[in-house]
């Protein structure tokens, strides 16, 4: 879905935990989550550190977006 959304000529950042796969199913910017039942926080955490995760990887992701790139690139968090 993400290569048919920019065939369209919308930017995407995919945010996934298996990357590899991501890269197989041809997302151009990738951002690592955490996990696949909670991709942006863990439960067993604070909520205070949960949102400072969280806001941490939307701002990767959003910096993604503005980014340009000629090849598949995964984002560091």
């Amino acid at each position: 879905m993400v290569k048919e959304i920019e065939k369209a000529g919308i930017t995407v950042v995919q945010m996934a935990n298996l990357i590899p796969v991501s890269k197989t199913v041809g997302a151009n910017r990738m951002v690592p989550t955490i996990s696949i039942p909670y991709p942006l926080g863990d439960p067993k955490t604070p909520k205070e550190e949960q949102w400072k995760l969280r806001y941490h990887r939307v701002g990767v992701a959003l910096d993604a977006l503005a980014t340009e790139i000629e090849d598949q690139t995964v984002f560091e968090v």
